[in-house]
């Protein structure tokens, strides 16, 4: 261990950390390029060999000029995963199904399995 002393082994980790941190947003630029509906074929590629050929200088530059639709295509994308309402919420459809599934259970036409199955696939999680 005398060869290699602690601090040598902080740097070494720092380096790795911030080298890793520096591919993570990179890969987010190049995603939230892909994403941009406001540019069109030519401009995302000029983007991308931009951002490719002269990283730091490339995500500056696409961070201080469209720094805001960033964060608005995110959101965009993470709300459009949970269809549009915030996860958890129940919805007219959810309560439509509910009243649907409670009908048939009392009916007898779902057993108390079913029914609870079929329930718990009715509700949003």
């Amino acid at each position: 261990m005398d060869d290699y002393p602690v601090f040598d082994v902080f740097l070494t980790m720092l380096f790795f950390f911030l080298w890793v941190m520096w591919f993570a947003i990179e890969i987010h630029i190049i995603v939230d390029i892909f994403r941009n509906e406001d540019l069109n074929g030519v401009r995302k590629a000029l983007w991308l060999l931009l951002v490719l050929v002269l990283p730091l200088f490339g995500v500056l530059i696409y961070v201080i000029s469209q720094g805001a639709g960033m964060g608005r295509r995110n959101t965009a994308t993470r709300m459009s995963a949970f269809g549009n309402r915030p996860m958890g919420s129940p919805t007219a459809a959810s309560a439509g199904e509910l009243e649907r599934l409670a009908e048939l259970h009392r009916s007898g036409a779902l057993t108390e399995a079913e029914y609870a199955r079929a329930k718990h696939h009715a509700l949003p999680m």
